[in-house]
């Protein structure tokens, strides 16, 4: 018994050691990049031994697919979650673009979008990070695509609403707004942004459907 015990406070050790670590990684590969990123140094910056976060991670590469893996558990806990509560409709597709603005707006990562910010530094390259970050940003595309979709499933769109196409130019009004305020420290893209997505989205809506009016 006291054996599990020792065990389990060890492994409940461990693993807190390692929400504290991505933590910070997450933090740092926002505003730097995931190429910042060291196993000596982040544990430096934690007053951590070097020897105990490598054991937590192994290599800088597994550093930085972790901090990959736990910013994507963030931004789905943060933006996609609360969005699937909702019915599918108008509805789901605000949710999700409102809660996007949102993620960014608040600086949940320091340096705006966690996604946005590490896609740009490996969008060239090669290899298993590479491949992470793409397709974290594959499956926010299809989110979006997909919640169009079933908005026009329901009557919400009109029945030749072209989902594909208002998918790329909500996404991209979504990535502007971010990029303008990490870029320039422009917080009037928030709002420009979510009144376009609402006058795109009017523009779609089926006949009688009850269209989001602009904040």
């Amino acid at each position: 018994m006291g054996d599990a015990a020792h065990v389990d406070g060890r492994v409940e050790r461990g693993n807190a050691t390692r929400r504290l670590v991505l933590r910070r990684t997450m933090d740092v590969a926002s505003v730097e990049g995931l190429g910042g990123l060291s196993i000596g140094r982040i544990a430096g910056e934690l007053g951590l031994s070097k020897s105990g976060v490598f054991a937590l991670f192994g290599s800088k590469e597994e550093l930085q697919l972790a901090t990959v893996r736990a910013a994507r558990s963030v931004f789905v806990r943060r933006i996609v979650q609360p969005a699937l509560e909702v019915p599918e409709g108008l509805g789901r597709v605000l949710l999700l673009c409102d809660g996007y603005l949102e993620y960014s707006r608040g600086r949940v990562f320091p340096g705006g979008c966690f996604f946005i910010a590490v896609a740009t530094e490996f969008a060239a390259r090669e290899g298993a990070v590479r491949d992470a970050v793409a397709l974290a940003r594959e499956e926010w595309d299809r989110l979006v695509l997909d919640t169009l979709a079933g908005a026009r499933a329901v009557g919400d769109l009109r029945e030749d609403a072209d989902v594909t196409q208002l998918a790329f130019e909500l996404v991209a009004l979504m990535d502007m707004a971010n990029t303008t305020s990490a870029l320039f420290g422009d917080e009037s893209g928030y709002g420009r942004a979510a009144r376009a997505v609402r006058e795109r989205l009017r523009s779609a809506a089926a006949p009688g459907t009850g269209a989001p009016e602009p904040r």
